[in-house]
């Protein structure tokens, strides 16, 4: 099979894949007129209000406009310099954010956990929480989760539970990274749930799910609401446009789509896992799929001009967005035939 002119990024992340038609459209009747900036704007209140009914919660909501920024300016907001964060050590806030939790925090440090597939374990959690204090050490602050993980599993809403009533019995404050959770609530998670599970800031995806540069915080304990514009302002994620962040979410929520699209991006996950030629290791519960793959069959793939990311000595990863087709994934199937 001859090498492809154009590289093919289909599977590399659903950060890659192009805007929804919704939120294209939604962007279109955002431009005309003036209004508020800042956040000031009757889009933007209509967007928290439209989240604030996603997840049937009386929440503070504010827009950033990138998910690193978001975690780390929720993380800040929750964990003092000379603490740490609880995190597994496979989670993005850990390997790909370049620090950022550590510079916006001023410094907080990170205290990595196991566990399988992305998920930290209660038994790792409770030796992280019980840690003696130390003057010579930052002691746990904030304990930060992810639904869906780093590798596609989806926490139930019993663990998240149980997780954040550990951390909450030792006054340690909580946080979740949803930068995909459409796809962990696509899985079956309840997101009305959300504000019963001791959670004091969550994040949800806007870029992953098919929108442009807009990841939405929401902070369910109110009293981190006092002076956040500013922190926003200070961190320079207070889009002066900020309709052009609030209307995707608007496309996205009075649609259904948000969700609708989750659910196609997992359904194509789960069609790659079924008939991959290599094995799959990890549970395929959102929208990515992890195979062993030896670092020849690696090379053969890329050198047909297809982008998947290499994520440790032997797996790779492939993920599916809104935009996958089962077109797509049959094709990249058979290529993968040819690279074993």
């Amino acid at each position: 099979m001859k090498a492809q002119s154009a590289l093919r990024h289909d599977f590399a992340s659903d950060n890659r894949a192009g805007l929804t038609p919704e939120v294209i459209d939604w962007l279109g009747r955002a431009a005309s007129g003036f209004c508020g900036a800042y956040g000031s704007d009757f889009l933007t209140a209509r967007a928290a209000d439209l989240i604030r009914a996603l997840l049937d919660a009386d929440a503070e909501v504010f827009f950033a406009m990138t998910g690193t920024a978001a975690n780390s300016i929720a993380l800040a907001a929750l964990c003092r310099p000379f603490e740490s964060i609880i995190a597994h050590r496979n989670a993005h806030i850990v390997v790909d954010e370049t620090g950022a939790p550590g510079f916006f925090g001023h410094g907080v440090g990170f205290v990595q956990v196991d566990g399988a597939s992305g998920r930290i374990e209660p038994g790792t959690l409770a030796q992280a929480l019980h840690s003696s204090e130390s003057p010579h050490q930052q002691s746990p602050g904030v304990l930060a989760l992810s639904n869906a993980t780093e590798f596609g599993t989806v926490y139930t809403a019993h663990e998240i539970e149980m997780l954040t009533g550990m951390a909450k019995a030792e006054r340690v404050a909580t946080f979740l990274d949803g930068a995909r959770l459409a796809n962990a609530a696509a899985s079956g998670f309840n997101l009305k749930r959300l504000p019963s599970l001791a959670i004091d800031i969550a994040v949800l995806g806007g870029s992953k799910a098919g929108m442009p540069a807009t990841e939405a915080i929401v902070l369910f304990d109110r009293s981190l609401a006092r002076r956040f514009l500013p922190r926003l302002k200070q961190s320079g994620q207070l889009a002066a446009k900020s309709r052009y962040c609030a209307a995707p979410w608007i496309a996205m929520l009075e649609s259904g789509r948000w969700l609708d699209r989750a659910r196609h991006a997992n359904a194509m996950a789960r069609r790659l896992a079924a008939a991959i030629p290599f094995e799959v290791v990890h549970p395929v519960e959102a929208n990515t799929v992890y195979a062993r793959m030896s670092e020849e069959a690696y090379q053969r793939l890329s050198g047909l001009g297809w982008v998947a990311l290499r994520m440790g000595a032997d797996t790779v990863r492939f993920m599916c967005s809104w935009a996958t087709t089962s077109g797509g994934v049959d094709e990249l199937v058979e290529v993968l035939k040819t690279c074993r």
